[in-house]
């Protein structure tokens, strides 16, 4: 066995409806997952000594542990294959981190893809392998199927590929060093609307449509139902979205469950700009501001 290194990228929500909790605590959704190409991780698998299962580490000492998606995905793995299997997984960790950009996920995807390449004659279908990344977390089904933007439905498991041109868009990614927690985004929702049936708002079931007030583009709505959680609580994200409005931008959203804002924007002299002013707050963070074309 040679060394595997893969490079998990991230995403973004162009839009996130929750439509309701479920009585097993899992969230109904909706949602427009669109890749990234930057930034991402790496991964890195190595040949393990005999009998030493799975050694760990990480760039961020912190996200060495078990509860890390990559080590929970090598746990999946092997019990689901029935097979013991001895690699070394090194994570580069450059997505940062409670961002509402997916990079646990993605890791968590890359891993599962490695072990079954290697899995050989024990190499699980793709369904089974699209079982485990469902039951490790609800984006991670998205980053096992290979970038294509995606509508995913149920509790992200449900995936239908869509072709949308928003070649026309620049996109600048801003990700403060303001971690959300993901688990307490969803308490949240659910104290305030989980109990409403279909979600509290009946009227966004589909991420295509023509309501004017989130639409940024004929072919895609921008709306997350985390932004009334979220922003009343770090209003900051609240003044980069200002910011971003006042310099151009044809439409911003939070990511996910944050704390990562996106801005599309149609000239990207406008995007530079922007870019250049959420570099220039110190509260974002060195190295937290990403742009690329759609």
């Amino acid at each position: 066995m040679t060394a595997h290194t893969v490079h998990p990228g991230c995403k973004v929500n162009l839009f996130l409806e929750i439509r309701c909790r479920r009585p097993d605590g899992y969230h109904e959704l909706a949602t427009l997952f669109w890749p990234l190409a930057h930034p991402t991780d790496t991964l890195t698998v190595t040949p393990g000594a005999p009998g030493s299962g799975l050694r760990f580490s990480c760039s961020d000492p912190a996200l060495a542990g078990p509860e890390n998606l990559v080590a929970r995905a090598y746990a999946a793995f092997v019990q689901a294959a029935e097979q013991s299997m001895d690699v070394a997984a090194h994570l580069e960790k450059r997505i940062p981190v409670g961002a509402g950009l997916g990079g646990g996920s993605a890791d968590a995807a890359a891993m599962l893809l490695v072990l079954n390449q290697l899995a050989g004659a024990n190499a699980l279908p793709a369904s089974r392998l699209a079982s485990l990344a469902a039951a490790l977390g609800a984006d991670v089904p998205f980053f096992l199927q290979g970038g294509r933007p995606c509508l995913a439905e149920g509790i992200g498991e449900r995936l239908t590929p869509v072709d949308i041109d928003l070649s026309e868009f620049m996109l600048v990614l801003c990700s403060p060093a303001i971690p959300v927690s993901t688990a307490w985004a969803y308490a949240t929702w659910d104290s305030e609307h989980g109990k409403m049936p279909g979600g509290g708002n009946p009227a966004l079931t589909s991420p295509f449509g023509t309501r004017k007030d989130v639409i940024f583009t004929d072919a895609v709505v921008l709306f997350n139902s985390f932004e009334p959680v979220v922003l009343p609580r770090e209003p900051r994200l609240t003044l980069l979205k200002d910011l971003a409005y006042r310099a151009g931008a044809a439409g911003v959203l939070l990511s996910g469950s944050g704390s990562s804002v996106f801005a599309l924007f149609r000239n990207s002299e406008l995007a530079g700009s922007f870019a250049r002013q959420a570099e220039a707050l110190a509260w974002i963070g060195p190295g937290r501001v990403f742009s690329s074309h759609m």
